[in-house]
Order: C-alpha cells, then sequence, then structure tokens
C-alpha cells in the first residue's frame, strides 16, 4: 500500500509531496483510516535521560517543523516526535528547490534553511495538541542572528518551549546555515551550552520539572573534534548527543540527478558513517550521556547495529519516507529483542 502510494507522490516535487503526505496522514489520522494499515505502537518502555520512551524509535527532527502534524504522526506508532527546527522568529528559508530525492541511493538532500513558522506558532500547535509518545522540541538560531549572537536565539528558543517539550535539542549541526556547525567547536561551543545549562537549571526550578537537553552534532567531525566534544559536553553536564544530522560528503550519489545539488546528505549513503561517528562518541563520552542515533536506518538491522555502536533510541527520517510507517515497528521489536534477550 505504501510502496503505490510512494511511486505516486515521488511524481511531484519534493516538497509538494511532503505535505501533500502529512495532510493526507491527518486526514487518516482523524478519520481512523490509519489502523488498518499501521500496526499497534509497540510497547517496550525504554528509559533514557530519566524518561520513559513507550519504545526506542523517534522521528527526527525536520519532517514537522510546526508541529502542524503530531496527531498523524502520532498515530503510526512512533515512541516519540521531534518536531522543529524552529527559530524564534517565522522565517521562509532559501529559495526553492531545496529538497531533492536521490532514489537510485535511497537519499535526500535538503538546503531548507530552517524555514518555518516561528516560536509562537509552534508553541500554540504543541498545547492545543495531545500524543501518546514523547515531544522532542528541536532549536536553531535565526538567519539574521549572527553566529557570535546565536546563544540569543537558543536561549529564546528554550524559554518558550520548556514547558511544552518533554527533552529540547539544540541543532548547532545544519550545513544549511552560514556558520552554524562552527559553534560544534572549542570555545564557541562552551559559550553556547553554558548559559543555556544555567537557564535549564532555572527553569527547572522555576516549573518544578527538569526537561533534558541534548545536542544534535554533525557527522563530518574528525576524531580529535569528537573527542574534544564529548569531553565539553560531559564537563557541562549536557543530558544526551543526537547523531547525526546531514552530511556535505556527497560522493555517494556522484554523478546521479541531483548529486550535486548544495546541501545536506541524508539516507542510505549515511548509515555507515552515523554508526562510525556513534561508536566513536560512545567511546568518548563513557556512558556520561545517551546518544539518540540517527542516519541512514531503514532496516531493524541497521537499527540494532545503531544500538549495538552505542545508541540508546534512534531516530528516523530517510528511512521512513523511502519504507514507510511498517519500518517504525518494524525498528522497535528488532531493539526490544536484543535489550531483553
Amino acid at each position: 500500500m505504501y510502496s503505490l502510494a510512494r511511486k505516486l507522490l515521488f511524481t511531484l516535487s519534493g516538497e509538494a509531496a511532503h505535505q501533500i503526505a502529512l495532510e493526507s496522514l491527518d486526514a487518516a489520522a482523524r478519520l481512523r483510516l490509519t489502523k488498518p494499515f499501521v500496526s499497534k505502537r509497540l510497547q517496550a518502555p525504554v528509559k533514557v535521560m530519566g524518561l520513559e520512551f513507550p519504545n526506542a524509535v523517534g522521528l527526527a527532527a525536520g519532517l514537522d517543523k510546526n508541529a502542524d502534524h503530531l496527531f498523524g504522526l502520532d498515530s503510526l506508532g512512533f515512541g516519540f516526535i521531534e518536531v522543529g527546527t524552529v527559530t524564534p522568529q517565522p522565517q521562509p528559508g532559501n529559495p526553492k528547490p531545496r529538497l531533492f530525492r536521490i532514489p537510485e541511493q535511497e537519499a535526500i538532500i535538503n538546503r531548507m534553511g530552517f524555514n518555518n513558522k516561528g516560536l509562537d506558532h509552534l508553541v500554540a500547535q504543541v498545547k492545543q495538541s495531545s500524543i501518546q509518545g514523547l515531544l522532542g522540541i528541536n532549536l536553531g538560531k535565526n538567519l539574521t542572528t549572527p553566529v557570535e549572537e546565536a546563544a540569543s536565539d537558543y536561549l529564546l528558543g528554550l524559554e518558550g518551549v520548556y514547558q511544552s517539550a518533554d527533552y529540547v535539542t539544540v541543532n548547532i549541526s545544519s550545513p544549511n546555515t552560514p556558520g552554524l556547525r562552527n559553534l560544534q567547536y572549542g570555545e564557541a561551543l562552551k559559550d553556547l551550552l553554558q548559559p543555556l545549562k544555567e537557564a535549564q537549571k532555572r527553569l527547572a526550578d522555576q516549573h518544578q520539572r527538569y526537561v533534558p537537553l541534548v545536542v544534535k552534532v554533525a557527522p563530518d567531525m574528525d576524531e580529535d573534534e569528537l573527542q574534544s566534544l564529548a569531553a565539553c559536553l560531559r564537563q557541562l553536564k549536557l543530558d544526551g548527543v543526537i547523531a547525526t544530522n546531514t552530511t556535505l560528503d556527497k560522493s555517494a550519489v556522484e554523478g546521479l540527478r541531483f548529486g550535486d545539488e548544495a546541501g545536506g546528505l541524508s539516507g542510505r549513503p549515511l548509515t555507515e558513517k552515523a554508526n562510525e561517528i556513534t561508536h566513536q562518541l560512545a567511546d568518548a563520552l563513557e556512558g556520561d550521556l545517551p546518544i539518540i542515533g540517527v542516519g541512514g536506518i531503514f532496516s531493524a538491522e541497521d537499527a540494532v547495529e545503531r544500538i549495538q555502536a552505542g545508541a540508546s533510541l534512534i531516530q528516523l527520517y530517510s528511512g521512513f519516507i523511502y519504507r514507510g510507517p511498517s519500518l517504525i515497528n518494524e525498528c522497535a521489536e528488532a531493539i526490544a529483542s536484543i535489550k531483553t534477550s
């Protein structure tokens, strides 16, 4: 059923297909038409960051940037959903076209540029929704905010979403906002995260509720850079790390249609790289922070491999686009089986 729907959707442009698919899912969920085609949410609780996730499989940020489609997506059985990336002020993102499918490699290139309706809209959407899984909210900075002043945008974001999120992600790894990835290194990383940790403590005291703070990192870091990153995250007592965002390495799609488009590459070509980064991070973190593994997960075997590399949870994005909802429970069941064996 999904295979047929995908063939039809893939005749459209990437963004058009994306919007039609989400609106159709919302309508089907409201009419309870998804139940015959979607497995019941697997209940295989996993405790990570002090939170109990219904199962270990989540939806990565980027699919539902504005939290406009939570009800439909939650009906598919995810253990958690991450919305965003959201910026304090609405922004249009980069010029279209900016989303490209490369089916030969089960890959996607995007240069969306944090297009979103802004913090107020996302928070309002979350407040009027109710989901069974947990909710992560992914924060970014506005394009017009200088990188040197990025902390101000992330602080506004954290203040704005704190009461609505189960955990909050600091996205400093998108390749589509100029200079953003520089925040992953050295003093720039510490200068960003330290005030966020201080704000987290103040907000936890104010609201009598601790909301974990995690950082999403790029796959294009070498081992020394990962060691430095891990040391900073441990020192500042971050609650988790998401590995990884999209890659700038396009060698796997070279010569293919859209393979030379600017932007970040996700999908099957990222599988091996994301596994290796997860393994290296797990070694560097020495168990102090859990890892949420994302990138190139297309099967139960991929999910198990990511857990064995050191992840505690996984997220789907491109694999979900290419494989459809059946991938969610397939991965959740495989992870549950290795955790109980």
